[in-house]
């Protein structure tokens, strides 16, 4: 299985913190060691950064994590092979273009009979189960709306409409996903997928793979919001919340605004 790490802020905000912890599972801590992958959103446009290197010994890795790029939506993946060779074309996360916007998706987990979805125009470049099954999603979604919802309750509906097709994606396996388009941020667990919210009063966090603890008090505003999502808790000294089998949450701006309960 692979681990994903996300994040949705409502103001630019660094990852480095959680990526420090992330990476070390990337073959150190972790077996996770067949690639990695980070894209970070600015506005409309994002950078990407992937290697099919193990994160814990990648000089790219080593670079993102003291280079303190600051984004409201970042998605991370660190892969442990099962559908696909290493290569940087099975290296997740994947982006495509709908409605004017990027896409990008990440996937943990593992499919079966996943070679009977259509995609119609979008097509996977390279050989896994995860990149086909995002490519199934955008075309089911553009099915449905030809064009972008308006506003933000349509987009939550739009949202709800995605969650149902990871409903059909889980009867064929395993899947827990991170999807995003630059502003919205959806998670969706199949068996492990954890998020936390911090916001003022904000105290110290230590990471569980690294000697490393820091204060948010000192790096944050009273006004900051940051959710991080990842497959496992990454601190020891907070309470994260465990997502449930067939759960989906919608952050935007670093709040939950939608989700399987609300």
């Amino acid at each position: 299985m692979c681990e994903l790490l996300g994040m949705s802020a409502n103001v630019p905000t660094d990852i480095c913190f959680s990526f420090t912890g992330l990476m070390q599972r990337g073959g150190r801590t972790g077996p996770h060691k067949d690639g990695w992958g980070i894209v970070f959103y600015e506005g409309k446009g994002l950078r990407t950064f992937k290697d099919p290197k193990p994160s814990s010994q990648s000089r790219i890795a080593k670079l993102v994590q003291e280079y303190p790029i600051k984004s409201c939506s970042v998605i991370s993946h660190i892969r442990q092979a099962n559908r696909g060779g290493i290569a940087l074309e099975n290296t997740h996360p994947f982006t495509r273009e709908i409605w004017g916007r990027y896409w990008t998706f990440a996937h943990n987990g593992q499919l079966t009979d996943y070679d009977k979805l259509t995609t119609g125009r979008h097509n996977p470049v390279g050989e896994t189960d995860s990149e086909l099954a995002f490519c199934w999603i955008l075309d089911a979604m553009e099915r449905k709306y030809p064009t972008k919802p308006q506003d933000a309750s349509a987009m939550a509906e739009m949202f709800r409409y995605v969650a149902s097709l990871c409903d059909q994606l889980r009867e064929l396996g395993v899947f827990n996903m991170l999807l995003s388009d630059g502003e919205y941020l959806m998670t969706y667990c199949s068996n492990n997928l954890h998020w936390i919210t911090r916001r003022a009063p904000f105290g110290p966090a230590r990471l569980i793979d690294e000697e490393v603890e820091i204060d948010f008090q000192k790096e944050t505003t009273p006004n900051d919001i940051v959710t991080v999502i990842a497959t496992q808790p990454l601190t020891n000294n907070e309470q994260w919340h465990k997502m449930q089998s067939g759960e989906f949450n919608l952050f935007l701006l670093g709040e939950r605004i939608a989700a399987t309960d609300l």
